[in-house]
This record gives C-alpha cells, sequence and structure tokens, in this order.
C-alpha cells in the first residue's frame, strides 16, 4: 500500500476495465462493418467501463476514492497502449483514452458521495 493506495486493487480494476472491453468489441467486429460500428462505440464503452470499475475499485480501496478511480482509467489505458504500441490506430482509440481517466475519476466520485452519504454522524464529526 504505497502512498495509501492500494495498487492490487487498482490493477485489477484496470484489468477488468480492458477486459470488459475486449468482450465487448470483438464481437462486434465479427459484425459486417464491425470495424466502423467499433468506432462509434469505443468512446462511450471506455467511458462506462472505466466508471464502472473505477466505482468498484474505490469502494474497495475505502480512502481516497476519486484517486484510485482515476488510477483505474490510468492504468486501463497505460494496459492498452502497451498492447498495441507498434500499431497505428484511430484517433478516436486514442481519444478514448482520456474518457477512461474521465470514466474512472467520475466513478471515483461516486463511490466517495456514496460513502459520505453512508457515513454516521458520528464518523463525520472525525
Amino acid at each position: 500500500m504505497l502512498y495509501g493506495i492500494r495498487w492490487w486493487w487498482v490493477l485489477l480494476g484496470a484489468v477488468l476495465t480492458e477486459l470488459s472491453l475486449f468482450v465487448l468489441v470483438v464481437p462486434l467486429y465479427m459484425l459486417p462493418n464491425g470495424a466502423t460500428i467499433v468506432l462509434y462505440i469505443v468512446g462511450p464503452a471506455c467511458l462506462a467501463a472505466a466508471f464502472v470499475f473505477g466505482w468498484w475499485t474505490a469502494r474497495r480501496a475505502g480512502a481516497s476514492f476519486a484517486l484510485h478511480g482515476t488510477l483505474v482509467g490510468i492504468a486501463a489505458s497505460l494496459i492498452y497502449i502497451a498492447m498495441t504500441w507498434s500499431k497505428t490506430l484511430p484517433l478516436v482509440y486514442s481519444l478514448s483514452h482520456i474518457l477512461k481517466v474521465i470514466g474512472g475519476a467520475a466513478g471515483g466520485l461516486l463511490a466517495a458521495r456514496q460513502a459520505q452519504k453512508s457515513a454516521t454522524p458520528a464518523e463525520m464529526a472525525t
């Protein structure tokens, strides 16, 4: 737990983010005009997947919620960049990394808000 960050949870959240995106995208490529369909789906899918797993990770981390969610988005982006380093990809794929970071941060903020609402008055006073 370096600097209070639960790195294993962050890594797991990032891997699950990318895995969920592959589960969605690979079948779409097999459709007629699948590559074109994916260009329209990849941005919102990256935002949604990073949001879900950023939220999931931040809840498990129990602290620094937004940071944990943001780190999920960053780590997921780095995983994909490492896997496609030598390939030329459409611009929308590069922009989707920004959406992963935004989605992860938003998921972390939601987890923080939920934790704040569920905190008892005694916990909030400390």
